[in-house]
């Protein structure tokens, strides 16, 4: 069973790959950490900052990814594989795609920010802000692929309201204080505040049961709904 997922993961990246439909994802991410980055900037404000920036950009891949194989292509997988478990390579590719973006992301940042709190009075140590601020990131891309996975076929069966329904869960996991990406989030900032590193393991293992859970029913629906 693992090395058929391996195989379908391995085909799902090379779809994504030959298809160049993640340039726009990388490029939006790419002008979103140039934009707000700051050199000279508070590390784990900075930290916080790529974090917001990946969650709708996963989101976005993990629409990619589950609508990338062409019908015909897709019924052919499914019949070799289940569908269920080629649904779960599509959503395992996004993650595997936004983890590539965290990294380079986590690196970006390190570069450039200065590891200091908000008023650059209180040193901040950079190895244990870095492991939050990949942390950080790891929440929002969880929670991007959870709301990726809902927010396209087969849990909407109307393509339509994909792109809508993404754009106002993304916002809404940003903002709403019971959501692990803005516990995670707050955490950063308030550390920034007091030159304190908060490694964010509660947020991380909330969004990792919810990633978990909308994954799980998608991939089921994919084999109700063909």
């Amino acid at each position: 069973m693992t090395a058929s997922l391996t195989a379908l993961v391995r085909y799902q990246a090379a779809l994504l790959a030959g298809s160049y439909r993640w340039l726009p994802p990388l490029l939006v991410h790419a002008a979103f950490l140039a934009v707000g980055v700051q050199t000279g900037g508070p590390i784990l404000d900075a930290y916080g900052y790529a974090a917001g920036g990946l969650l709708p950009v996963t989101v976005w891949l993990a629409r990619i990814c589950v609508t990338n194989e062409p019908p015909a292509a897709r019924s052919c997988t499914a019949a070799a594989a289940g569908p269920g478990r080629a649904h779960l390579a599509a959503l395992l590719t996004a993650a595997g795609a936004g983890l590539l973006l965290a990294l380079a992301g986590t690196a970006f940042v390190a570069l450039l920010s200065d590891p200091h709190s908000t008023d650059h009075r209180v040193e901040v140590p950079v190895l244990p802000a870095t492991a939050a601020g990949l942390l950080t990131q790891l929440v929002c891309l969880l929670l991007g692929v959870a709301i990726g996975a809902l927010c396209s076929w087969p849990v909407l069966r109307r393509p339509g309201w994909g792109v809508p329904a993404g754009l106002v869960a993304a916002l809404l996991v940003l903002v709403v204080g019971a959501s692990p990406a803005n516990a995670a989030l707050t955490g950063m900032i308030t550390g920034s505040e007091h030159g304190t590193v908060t490694v964010p393991w509660l947020p991380c293992a909330a969004a990792g049961l919810l990633a978990s859970g909308a994954t799980a029913l998608a991939c089921a629906l994919t084999g109700r709904r063909g």
